[in-house]
Protein backbone atom coordinates (compact mmCIF):
# COMPACT_ATOMS: atom_id res chain seq x y z
CA UNK A 1 0.00 0.00 0.00
CA UNK A 2 1.06 3.62 -1.00
CA UNK A 3 2.61 5.31 2.19
CA UNK A 4 1.85 9.16 2.64
CA UNK A 5 3.75 11.42 4.88
CA UNK A 6 0.14 13.10 6.04
CA UNK A 7 -2.86 12.40 5.91
CA UNK A 8 -5.66 15.40 6.31
CA UNK A 9 -8.81 14.42 7.11
CA UNK A 10 -11.82 17.42 5.48
CA UNK A 11 -11.23 19.42 2.38
CA UNK A 12 -12.55 22.76 3.61
CA UNK A 13 -10.16 25.80 3.10
CA UNK A 14 -8.47 24.52 6.42
CA UNK A 15 -7.86 21.20 5.34
CA UNK A 16 -6.61 22.03 2.11
CA UNK A 17 -4.35 24.91 3.35
CA UNK A 18 -2.58 22.17 5.52
CA UNK A 19 -1.85 19.81 3.06
CA UNK A 20 -0.39 22.58 0.68
CA UNK A 21 1.24 24.24 3.12
CA UNK A 22 3.40 20.40 3.73
CA UNK A 23 3.57 19.74 0.47
CA UNK A 24 5.44 22.80 -0.26
CA UNK A 25 7.82 21.12 2.62
CA UNK A 26 7.85 18.23 0.23
CA UNK A 27 5.43 15.83 2.39
CA UNK A 28 3.29 13.41 0.51
CA UNK A 29 0.37 14.38 1.13
CA UNK A 30 -3.23 13.12 0.80
CA UNK A 31 -6.99 14.81 1.73
CA UNK A 32 -9.86 12.17 2.11
CA UNK A 33 -13.08 14.38 1.80
CA UNK A 34 -16.38 12.65 2.97
CA UNK A 35 -18.92 14.33 0.58
CA UNK A 36 -18.69 13.53 -3.75
CA UNK A 37 -16.61 17.23 -3.92
CA UNK A 38 -13.89 18.86 -2.37
CA UNK A 39 -14.73 22.21 -0.67
CA UNK A 40 -16.54 21.93 2.89
CA UNK A 41 -17.84 25.52 3.32
CA UNK A 42 -16.54 26.73 -0.05
CA UNK A 43 -18.59 25.28 -2.58
CA UNK A 44 -21.24 26.47 -5.06
CA UNK A 45 -24.20 24.78 -6.42
CA UNK A 46 -27.48 25.23 -8.25
CA UNK A 47 -29.57 24.87 -5.32
CA UNK A 48 -32.78 25.89 -6.50
CA UNK A 49 -33.08 26.06 -10.18
CA UNK A 50 -30.86 25.48 -13.42
CA UNK A 51 -28.78 28.02 -14.16
CA UNK A 52 -28.84 29.76 -10.54
CA UNK A 53 -25.32 29.16 -8.38
CA UNK A 54 -25.71 29.41 -5.29
CA UNK A 55 -23.17 29.18 -1.85
CA UNK A 56 -24.02 26.35 0.24
CA UNK A 57 -22.29 28.28 2.97
CA UNK A 58 -19.58 31.15 3.08
CA UNK A 59 -20.23 33.16 0.22
CA UNK A 60 -18.52 36.57 0.86
CA UNK A 61 -15.00 35.89 2.77
CA UNK A 62 -13.63 39.32 4.11
CA UNK A 63 -10.73 37.71 5.41
CA UNK A 64 -9.80 36.31 1.65
CA UNK A 65 -7.37 38.75 0.28
CA UNK A 66 -6.51 39.09 4.29
CA UNK A 67 -5.40 35.71 4.81
CA UNK A 68 -1.40 35.59 5.23
CA UNK A 69 -1.36 32.50 3.39
CA UNK A 70 -3.81 32.85 1.05
CA UNK A 71 -1.34 35.46 -0.29
CA UNK A 72 1.51 32.74 -0.57
CA UNK A 73 -0.04 30.53 -2.69
CA UNK A 74 -1.02 32.90 -5.91
CA UNK A 75 -4.39 31.82 -5.69
CA UNK A 76 -4.97 34.47 -8.93
CA UNK A 77 -2.42 32.70 -10.60
CA UNK A 78 -4.93 29.85 -10.57
CA UNK A 79 -7.34 31.30 -12.10
CA UNK A 80 -9.52 32.68 -9.06
CA UNK A 81 -10.67 35.99 -9.94
CA UNK A 82 -11.66 38.57 -6.43
CA UNK A 83 -14.54 41.16 -6.74
CA UNK A 84 -14.03 43.72 -4.07
CA UNK A 85 -17.19 45.42 -4.24
CA UNK A 86 -16.82 49.48 -3.36
CA UNK A 87 -19.73 49.55 -0.77
CA UNK A 88 -17.96 46.18 1.58
CA UNK A 89 -21.44 46.16 3.65
CA UNK A 90 -24.42 47.93 3.96
CA UNK A 91 -27.11 48.09 7.25
CA UNK A 92 -30.44 48.83 6.13
CA UNK A 93 -32.41 51.29 8.64
CA UNK A 94 -36.32 52.35 8.39
CA UNK A 95 -37.70 55.37 6.04
CA UNK A 96 -35.76 54.39 3.68
CA UNK A 97 -31.91 54.71 5.68
CA UNK A 98 -28.91 53.10 5.56
CA UNK A 99 -25.39 53.29 6.69
CA UNK A 100 -22.36 51.67 4.64
CA UNK A 101 -18.82 50.58 5.20
CA UNK A 102 -17.32 51.32 1.58
CA UNK A 103 -13.91 50.68 0.79
CA UNK A 104 -13.14 54.34 0.77
CA UNK A 105 -12.57 55.14 4.36
CA UNK A 106 -13.17 59.41 3.72
CA UNK A 107 -16.46 58.37 1.88
CA UNK A 108 -17.37 56.73 4.85
CA UNK A 109 -16.99 59.06 7.15
CA UNK A 110 -18.32 61.55 5.06
CA UNK A 111 -21.64 59.68 4.88
CA UNK A 112 -22.16 59.08 8.85
CA UNK A 113 -21.67 62.92 9.48
CA UNK A 114 -21.61 63.98 13.31
CA UNK A 115 -19.86 59.95 13.88
CA UNK A 116 -17.38 60.66 10.85
CA UNK A 117 -14.23 62.11 12.58
CA UNK A 118 -14.27 59.67 15.18
CA UNK A 119 -15.05 56.71 12.96
CA UNK A 120 -11.84 58.25 10.70
CA UNK A 121 -9.80 57.80 13.80
CA UNK A 122 -11.09 55.03 15.46
CA UNK A 123 -10.58 52.83 12.38
CA UNK A 124 -7.35 54.82 10.50
CA UNK A 125 -4.35 54.52 12.52
CA UNK A 126 -5.43 49.94 11.97
CA UNK A 127 -5.64 50.45 8.33
CA UNK A 128 -1.89 52.02 7.82
CA UNK A 129 -0.82 49.04 9.59
CA UNK A 130 -3.33 46.27 7.94
CA UNK A 131 -0.78 43.66 6.97
CA UNK A 132 1.12 43.34 10.26
CA UNK A 133 -2.12 43.41 11.90
CA UNK A 134 -3.68 40.60 10.57
CA UNK A 135 -0.02 38.72 10.90
CA UNK A 136 -0.67 38.99 14.49
CA UNK A 137 -4.06 39.03 14.99
CA UNK A 138 -4.77 35.64 12.72
CA UNK A 139 -2.37 33.73 15.15
CA UNK A 140 -2.50 31.22 17.93
CA UNK A 141 -1.09 33.10 21.14
CA UNK A 142 2.64 33.72 20.64
CA UNK A 143 4.94 36.92 21.37
CA UNK A 144 3.79 39.45 19.11
CA UNK A 145 6.69 41.31 16.98
CA UNK A 146 4.71 44.48 16.97
CA UNK A 147 3.24 44.51 20.51
CA UNK A 148 2.00 47.54 21.05
CA UNK A 149 -0.27 47.49 17.44
CA UNK A 150 -1.71 43.96 18.95
CA UNK A 151 -2.04 45.85 23.08
CA UNK A 152 -4.02 48.51 21.27
CA UNK A 153 -6.12 46.27 19.48
CA UNK A 154 -6.69 43.70 22.51
CA UNK A 155 -7.76 46.91 24.51
CA UNK A 156 -10.89 47.93 22.04
CA UNK A 157 -11.78 44.36 21.05
CA UNK A 158 -12.57 43.09 24.50
CA UNK A 159 -15.14 45.26 25.04
CA UNK A 160 -18.49 44.86 24.84
CA UNK A 161 -20.23 45.49 21.20
CA UNK A 162 -22.93 47.81 23.13
CA UNK A 163 -20.22 49.66 24.84
CA UNK A 164 -17.81 49.84 21.99
CA UNK A 165 -20.90 51.69 19.77
CA UNK A 166 -21.17 54.05 22.19
CA UNK A 167 -18.27 56.18 20.97
CA UNK A 168 -20.73 56.92 17.94
CA UNK A 169 -24.05 59.38 18.73
CA UNK A 170 -26.02 58.16 15.71
CA UNK A 171 -27.93 55.55 15.12
CA UNK A 172 -26.49 54.70 11.62
CA UNK A 173 -22.73 53.92 12.97
CA UNK A 174 -23.82 52.02 15.65
CA UNK A 175 -25.86 50.24 13.67
CA UNK A 176 -23.32 49.71 11.28
CA UNK A 177 -21.00 48.17 14.07
CA UNK A 178 -23.34 45.93 15.96
CA UNK A 179 -24.10 44.74 12.45
CA UNK A 180 -20.57 43.49 11.97
CA UNK A 181 -19.87 42.30 15.36
CA UNK A 182 -22.87 39.70 15.01
CA UNK A 183 -20.28 38.04 12.63
CA UNK A 184 -18.52 37.04 15.67
CA UNK A 185 -21.87 35.29 17.41
CA UNK A 186 -22.11 36.35 20.70
CA UNK A 187 -24.52 38.90 22.30
CA UNK A 188 -23.49 42.33 21.71
CA UNK A 189 -23.04 42.52 26.05
CA UNK A 190 -20.30 39.81 26.31
CA UNK A 191 -16.97 40.96 26.43
CA UNK A 192 -14.70 40.01 23.26
CA UNK A 193 -17.97 41.01 21.26
CA UNK A 194 -16.33 44.06 19.39
CA UNK A 195 -13.56 42.18 18.00
CA UNK A 196 -15.10 40.64 15.04
CA UNK A 197 -16.76 43.88 14.66
CA UNK A 198 -13.08 45.61 14.61
CA UNK A 199 -11.92 43.05 12.08
CA UNK A 200 -14.56 43.07 9.71
CA UNK A 201 -14.87 47.16 9.50
CA UNK A 202 -11.11 46.92 9.36
CA UNK A 203 -11.20 44.66 6.33
CA UNK A 204 -14.02 46.55 4.88
CA UNK A 205 -11.89 49.98 4.26
CA UNK A 206 -8.23 48.08 3.41
CA UNK A 207 -9.62 45.20 1.01
CA UNK A 208 -13.50 45.52 0.19
CA UNK A 209 -15.36 42.32 1.60
CA UNK A 210 -14.52 40.31 -1.56
CA UNK A 211 -16.29 37.62 -2.98
CA UNK A 212 -15.14 35.18 -5.52
CA UNK A 213 -16.68 35.73 -9.36
CA UNK A 214 -18.51 32.29 -10.09
CA UNK A 215 -19.19 31.53 -5.99
CA UNK A 216 -17.22 29.86 -3.39
CA UNK A 217 -16.36 26.87 -5.07
CA UNK A 218 -13.65 29.19 -7.12
CA UNK A 219 -11.30 29.34 -3.82
CA UNK A 220 -11.83 25.63 -3.42
CA UNK A 221 -11.00 25.05 -7.21
CA UNK A 222 -7.83 26.98 -7.18
CA UNK A 223 -6.94 25.80 -3.87
CA UNK A 224 -6.89 22.31 -5.17
CA UNK A 225 -4.39 23.62 -8.14
CA UNK A 226 -1.84 24.71 -5.79
CA UNK A 227 -1.93 21.22 -3.94
CA UNK A 228 -2.20 18.94 -6.94
CA UNK A 229 0.63 21.10 -8.44
CA UNK A 230 2.90 20.33 -5.71
CA UNK A 231 2.36 16.59 -6.17
CA UNK A 232 -0.81 16.65 -3.65
CA UNK A 233 -3.68 13.99 -3.89
CA UNK A 234 -7.66 14.78 -3.30
CA UNK A 235 -9.76 11.70 -2.89
CA UNK A 236 -13.44 12.10 -2.39
CA UNK A 237 -16.27 10.15 -0.82
CA UNK A 238 -14.53 8.56 1.65
CA UNK A 239 -16.09 8.93 5.17
CA UNK A 240 -13.29 8.36 8.17
CA UNK A 241 -14.80 6.60 11.01
CA UNK A 242 -12.05 5.60 12.77
CA UNK A 243 -8.25 5.89 13.28
CA UNK A 244 -7.15 2.80 12.67
CA UNK A 245 -8.97 2.21 9.44
CA UNK A 246 -6.37 5.64 7.94
CA UNK A 247 -3.54 4.21 5.88
CA UNK A 248 -0.10 4.43 7.72
CA UNK A 249 1.70 8.04 8.10
CA UNK A 250 3.82 10.29 9.81
CA UNK A 251 0.56 12.69 10.76
CA UNK A 252 -3.14 13.12 10.58
CA UNK A 253 -4.74 16.40 10.47
CA UNK A 254 -8.29 16.49 10.88
CA UNK A 255 -10.39 19.90 9.70
CA UNK A 256 -13.21 18.31 12.07
CA UNK A 257 -15.05 19.55 14.90
CA UNK A 258 -14.12 18.56 18.56
CA UNK A 259 -16.50 15.92 19.16
CA UNK A 260 -15.62 14.24 15.51
CA UNK A 261 -12.33 13.79 16.50
CA UNK A 262 -12.80 12.52 19.92
CA UNK A 263 -15.45 10.22 18.16
CA UNK A 264 -12.99 9.12 15.41
CA UNK A 265 -9.62 8.89 17.58
CA UNK A 266 -11.24 7.26 20.57
CA UNK A 267 -9.06 4.49 21.21
CA UNK A 268 -6.00 6.41 20.48
CA UNK A 269 -6.05 9.80 22.99
CA UNK A 270 -6.39 9.84 26.37
CA UNK A 271 -9.73 9.76 28.49
CA UNK A 272 -8.97 12.92 29.62
CA UNK A 273 -8.11 14.84 26.71
CA UNK A 274 -11.26 13.23 25.15
CA UNK A 275 -13.42 14.73 28.06
CA UNK A 276 -11.53 18.15 27.00
CA UNK A 277 -13.03 17.87 23.80
CA UNK A 278 -16.61 16.47 24.31
CA UNK A 279 -17.01 19.85 26.78
CA UNK A 280 -16.07 22.03 23.80
CA UNK A 281 -18.73 24.07 23.64
CA UNK A 282 -20.99 25.49 20.37
CA UNK A 283 -23.30 28.40 20.06
CA UNK A 284 -26.04 29.05 17.89
CA UNK A 285 -27.33 27.43 14.70
CA UNK A 286 -28.50 29.32 11.21
CA UNK A 287 -31.33 28.84 9.50
CA UNK A 288 -30.26 29.67 5.73
CA UNK A 289 -32.25 30.27 2.41
CA UNK A 290 -31.02 30.96 -0.76
CA UNK A 291 -33.17 32.44 -3.65
CA UNK A 292 -33.68 32.88 -7.33
CA UNK A 293 -34.92 35.74 -7.98
CA UNK A 294 -36.44 37.82 -11.25
CA UNK A 295 -34.92 40.51 -10.01
CA UNK A 296 -32.16 42.36 -7.87
CA UNK A 297 -33.29 43.41 -4.12
CA UNK A 298 -35.57 46.13 -4.68
CA UNK A 299 -33.58 47.78 -1.55
CA UNK A 300 -35.16 51.33 -0.33
CA UNK A 301 -32.22 52.67 0.31
CA UNK A 302 -29.76 53.02 -3.01
CA UNK A 303 -26.78 52.31 -1.14
CA UNK A 304 -28.39 48.63 -0.65
CA UNK A 305 -28.20 48.05 -3.89
CA UNK A 306 -24.36 48.50 -4.90
CA UNK A 307 -23.46 46.25 -1.94
CA UNK A 308 -22.78 42.53 -2.24
CA UNK A 309 -23.58 42.43 1.67
CA UNK A 310 -26.18 43.68 3.19
CA UNK A 311 -27.19 43.86 7.00
CA UNK A 312 -30.87 43.51 7.70
CA UNK A 313 -31.80 44.61 11.30
CA UNK A 314 -33.14 48.67 12.03
CA UNK A 315 -31.58 49.77 15.20
CA UNK A 316 -28.53 48.22 17.25
CA UNK A 317 -31.15 47.54 20.02
CA UNK A 318 -32.87 45.70 17.60
CA UNK A 319 -29.62 43.69 16.55
CA UNK A 320 -29.09 43.51 20.28
CA UNK A 321 -32.21 41.78 21.00
CA UNK A 322 -32.42 39.25 18.24
CA UNK A 323 -28.63 38.08 19.31
CA UNK A 324 -29.85 37.83 22.69
CA UNK A 325 -32.74 35.74 22.06
CA UNK A 326 -30.97 33.32 19.99
CA UNK A 327 -28.90 32.90 22.90
CA UNK A 328 -31.33 32.47 25.04
CA UNK A 329 -33.18 29.80 23.18
CA UNK A 330 -35.53 31.86 21.31
CA UNK A 331 -35.83 32.74 17.98
CA UNK A 332 -37.02 36.20 17.25
CA UNK A 333 -39.75 38.19 15.26
CA UNK A 334 -37.18 40.54 14.15
CA UNK A 335 -34.18 38.42 13.60
CA UNK A 336 -30.71 40.09 11.97
CA UNK A 337 -30.29 38.65 8.93
CA UNK A 338 -27.40 38.55 7.02
CA UNK A 339 -28.09 39.11 3.18
CA UNK A 340 -25.54 38.46 0.29
CA UNK A 341 -26.53 39.44 -3.32
CA UNK A 342 -23.46 38.04 -5.63
CA UNK A 343 -25.31 38.53 -8.69
CA UNK A 344 -25.78 42.29 -8.19
CA UNK A 345 -21.63 42.38 -9.17
CA UNK A 346 -21.39 38.58 -11.24
CA UNK A 347 -23.72 37.98 -13.79
CA UNK A 348 -22.47 34.69 -13.99
CA UNK A 349 -24.33 33.47 -10.83
CA UNK A 350 -27.78 33.60 -12.66
CA UNK A 351 -28.98 33.11 -15.87
CA UNK A 352 -29.19 36.87 -17.80
CA UNK A 353 -31.73 39.71 -16.07
CA UNK A 354 -31.85 37.44 -13.23
CA UNK A 355 -30.11 37.04 -9.25
CA UNK A 356 -29.27 34.91 -6.81
CA UNK A 357 -29.38 36.10 -2.86
CA UNK A 358 -28.48 33.74 -0.06
CA UNK A 359 -29.63 35.20 3.39
CA UNK A 360 -29.55 33.40 6.82
CA UNK A 361 -30.50 34.00 10.75
CA UNK A 362 -29.25 32.99 14.15
CA UNK A 363 -31.22 30.76 15.88
CA UNK A 364 -31.03 28.53 18.83
CA UNK A 365 -28.47 25.78 18.40
CA UNK A 366 -30.13 22.52 17.30
CA UNK A 367 -33.34 24.80 16.80
CA UNK A 368 -35.81 23.10 13.89
CA UNK A 369 -37.59 26.38 13.41
CA UNK A 370 -38.62 27.25 10.09
CA UNK A 371 -37.78 30.78 9.40
CA UNK A 372 -38.31 31.75 5.77
CA UNK A 373 -41.49 33.55 6.55
CA UNK A 374 -40.06 36.04 9.50
CA UNK A 375 -36.88 36.47 6.76
CA UNK A 376 -38.71 37.31 3.64
CA UNK A 377 -40.93 39.78 6.29
CA UNK A 378 -37.67 41.23 7.63
CA UNK A 379 -36.08 41.93 4.09
CA UNK A 380 -39.32 43.17 2.59
CA UNK A 381 -39.70 45.58 5.15
CA UNK A 382 -36.25 47.21 3.95
CA UNK A 383 -36.95 46.07 0.35
CA UNK A 384 -40.82 46.70 -0.62
CA UNK A 385 -41.35 44.44 -3.29
CA UNK A 386 -39.42 42.01 -2.65
CA UNK A 387 -41.63 38.65 -2.46
CA UNK A 388 -42.88 39.54 -5.71
CA UNK A 389 -39.13 38.69 -7.34
CA UNK A 390 -39.25 35.24 -5.71
CA UNK A 391 -38.65 32.41 -8.01
CA UNK A 392 -37.73 29.62 -6.26
CA UNK A 393 -36.12 29.03 -2.67
CA UNK A 394 -33.80 26.39 -0.85
CA UNK A 395 -33.91 26.12 2.78
CA UNK A 396 -31.36 24.88 5.42
CA UNK A 397 -31.72 24.39 9.06
CA UNK A 398 -29.56 23.44 11.63
CA UNK A 399 -30.03 19.62 11.32
CA UNK A 400 -29.61 20.40 6.76
CA UNK A 401 -26.01 21.86 7.88
CA UNK A 402 -24.73 19.43 10.05
CA UNK A 403 -25.85 16.78 8.14
CA UNK A 404 -24.30 18.78 4.98
CA UNK A 405 -21.16 18.98 7.15
CA UNK A 406 -20.69 17.39 10.63
CA UNK A 407 -18.55 20.03 11.03
CA UNK A 408 -21.48 22.46 11.73
CA UNK A 409 -23.00 21.06 15.56
CA UNK A 410 -25.90 21.82 15.84
CA UNK A 411 -25.77 24.43 12.81
CA UNK A 412 -23.52 26.41 14.14
CA UNK A 413 -21.35 27.46 11.70
CA UNK A 414 -18.21 29.41 13.30
CA UNK A 415 -16.64 26.02 14.65
CA UNK A 416 -17.41 27.04 18.50
CA UNK A 417 -18.23 29.46 20.87
CA UNK A 418 -15.34 32.75 20.56
CA UNK A 419 -15.46 33.99 23.81
CA UNK A 420 -12.88 34.80 26.56
CA UNK A 421 -13.37 31.22 27.74
CA UNK A 422 -12.72 29.25 24.43
CA UNK A 423 -11.13 32.46 22.31
CA UNK A 424 -7.50 31.08 22.89
CA UNK A 425 -8.21 27.76 23.90
CA UNK A 426 -10.00 26.35 21.34
CA UNK A 427 -10.06 22.93 20.90
CA UNK A 428 -8.39 22.91 24.61
CA UNK A 429 -5.69 24.96 26.63
CA UNK A 430 -2.27 23.31 25.29
CA UNK A 431 0.62 25.09 24.64
CA UNK A 432 -0.20 24.45 20.76
CA UNK A 433 -3.74 24.27 20.40
CA UNK A 434 -3.13 22.00 16.94
CA UNK A 435 -1.71 19.18 18.79
CA UNK A 436 -3.28 16.53 20.86
CA UNK A 437 -1.33 13.84 23.38
CA UNK A 438 -1.07 11.52 21.04
CA UNK A 439 2.09 12.46 18.70
CA UNK A 440 0.97 11.64 15.16
CA UNK A 441 -2.61 13.32 15.74
CA UNK A 442 -3.49 16.94 14.87
CA UNK A 443 -6.30 19.08 14.52
CA UNK A 444 -7.05 21.83 11.91
CA UNK A 445 -10.37 23.07 11.93
CA UNK A 446 -11.77 26.62 12.64
CA UNK A 447 -12.25 25.26 16.20
CA UNK A 448 -8.32 25.99 16.48
CA UNK A 449 -7.19 29.26 16.41
CA UNK A 450 -8.08 31.84 14.93
CA UNK A 451 -11.59 30.47 14.26
CA UNK A 452 -14.20 31.01 11.35
CA UNK A 453 -13.60 32.17 8.15
CA UNK A 454 -12.20 31.01 4.83
CA UNK A 455 -8.86 32.17 5.48
CA UNK A 456 -6.94 28.52 5.46
CA UNK A 457 -4.84 30.09 8.82
CA UNK A 458 -6.15 27.60 11.13
CA UNK A 459 -4.86 24.91 8.81
CA UNK A 460 -1.75 26.68 8.03
CA UNK A 461 -0.67 27.14 11.65
CA UNK A 462 -1.91 23.24 12.20
CA UNK A 463 0.86 22.35 9.40
CA UNK A 464 3.48 24.52 11.45
CA UNK A 465 2.87 22.48 14.21
CA UNK A 466 3.27 19.36 12.30
CA UNK A 467 6.76 19.68 11.44
CA UNK A 468 7.55 21.40 14.51
CA UNK A 469 6.57 18.85 16.56
CA UNK A 470 7.64 15.70 13.67
CA UNK A 471 10.81 17.69 12.68
CA UNK A 472 12.49 19.70 15.06
CA UNK A 473 10.67 18.50 18.38
CA UNK A 474 9.28 21.11 20.38
CA UNK A 475 6.93 21.66 23.07
CA UNK A 476 2.97 20.63 22.95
Amino acid sequence: MERHDAIVIGSGPNGLAAAIRLSQEGWKTLVLEAADTPGGGARTRELTLPGFRHDVCSAVHPMGIASPFFRTVDLEGQGLRWIRPDVAVAHALDGGGAAAARRDLDATARELGEDGPVYRSTFEPWIGRVDELFREALAPLHVPKHPLLLARLGLEARKPAIRFARRFHGEPARALFAGNAVHGVLPLESPLSSAVGIMMLISAHAFGWPFPEGGSQAITDALLKVLRSLGGEVRCGVTVRSLGELPEARAYLFDVAPRNLEAICADALPEGYRKRLLAYRHGPGVFKIDYALSAAIPWANPVCREAATVHVAGTIGEVAAAERAAWKGRTSDRPFVLVAQPSVLDPTRAPQGLHVAWAYCHVPHGSNADRREVIARQIERFAPGFRDCIVATHTMSCADLEAYNANNVGGDIVGGVTDWRQLFTRPVARWSPYTTPNHRVFLCSASTPPGAGVHGMCGYWAAEAVMKRLTKGGRS
